[in-house]
């Protein structure tokens, strides 16, 4: 799996979602995973293409709402797109 793989989903599955709202590396992780395979070691990949994305200004990171780095430890992250406009 190729992080273009793994970006190309994570778009996807926002694309699903109405702004603002975010999803979960988790869920990008279940639907890379291959048929009813363990999607926990794709977790790393995704959260590395997360923070690549956002540091690109392509996507925004946060925990408990507020900015945070992808890869960093400390609990559940969000994913979703940046704020339109100057929104915060």
């Amino acid at each position: 799996m190729t992080d273009a793989d793994v970006e190309a989903k994570i778009f996807a599955l926002l694309a699903l979602r109405q702004a603002p709202a975010t999803i979960c590396p988790s869920e990008v992780a279940r639907a890379l995973a291959p048929q009813q395979g363990d999607w926990r070691p794709l977790m790393p990949h995704v959260r590395q293409v997360a923070q690549a994305l956002a540091q690109q200004q392509r996507l925004r990171v946060t925990r408990g709402g507020v900015p945070v780095a992808a890869t960093a430890p400390g609990g559940p992250i969000r994913l979703g797109l940046p704020p339109q406009g100057g929104e915060r």
